[in-house]
């Protein structure tokens, strides 16, 4: 079984988090099938995820949600603050909305119950290789109806920012880069890039995607 993903010919290297032997065993047998997925690494906590990326940076990780030592979701904030470009795929056999909306904050790139099949996860992985983010259907709209029910949750984070820090996530929401918001507001490329940290930081996210779905999300309520 083959899925190609159009113009991706270099490999795709791997790291499966899971405390269960069985589960890694068979995921590493279905997607070392595929052309251009290498497994390079396994892990089974938190602290072993965490080490163990940090020292392969790979392009993927499929983590579980929860590990014997701690959170999935802990692991993936914690590499991410490191290693921002690694997309991280959390599969789950539990279907709770709060695990998804944390997932989302930490700043994973998809997640997906393990009740799906082996052709879903396979095109997971290629879907978030290329930059988009993927929910489970059985997911996705619970999220968003919390995300509807909760606005004052964001309002009271946006109002940590101050005056500057809410124009620039505003140019980062319509796509602006660092350098045309530097150009924008005349400052330099290092000191907008201060100021995304910051913003980011307050925010509690971890990607400039998720804050330009933020202040979106927000925008529609008011």
């Amino acid at each position: 079984m083959t899925t190609s993903l159009p113009n991706h010919s270099a490999n795709i290297s791997i790291v499966l988090v899971d405390d269960h032997e069985i589960v890694c065993e068979g995921l590493s047998s279905i997607l070392s099938l595929q052309d251009n997925l290498v497994i390079v690494g396994q892990a089974a906590t938190q602290k072993q995820a965490v080490e163990l990326c940090l020292d392969l940076k790979p392009d993927v990780i499929l983590m579980d949600v929860r590990l014997p030592d701690g959170s999935g979701i802990e692991a993936c904030r914690e590499i991410l603050a490191v290693l921002p470009e690694t997309k991280v795929l959390m599969l789950t056999s539990y279907h709770d909305d709060e695990a998804v909306l944390a997932a989302i904050m930490a700043g994973a790139m998809g997640y997906l119950l393990k009740e799906i099949s082996a052709k879903s996860i396979i095109e997971g992985i290629f879907t978030i290789v290329s930059g988009e983010s993927l929910l489970d259907p059985k997911v996705t709209g619970q999220i968003f109806q919390k995300l509807r029910h909760h606005p004052q949750d964001n309002e009271l984070k946006l109002n940590t920012l101050t005056k500057k820090e809410q124009s620039i996530l505003n140019l980062i929401a319509e796509g602006k880069t660092n350098k045309e918001i530097a150009k924008l507001l005349f400052l330099s490329d290092k000191t907008i890039k201060n100021y995304v940290s910051v913003i980011l930081s307050k925010l509690q996210l971890t990607r400039r995607s998720a804050a330009a779905a933020f202040i979106t999300e927000l925008n529609g309520h008011t």
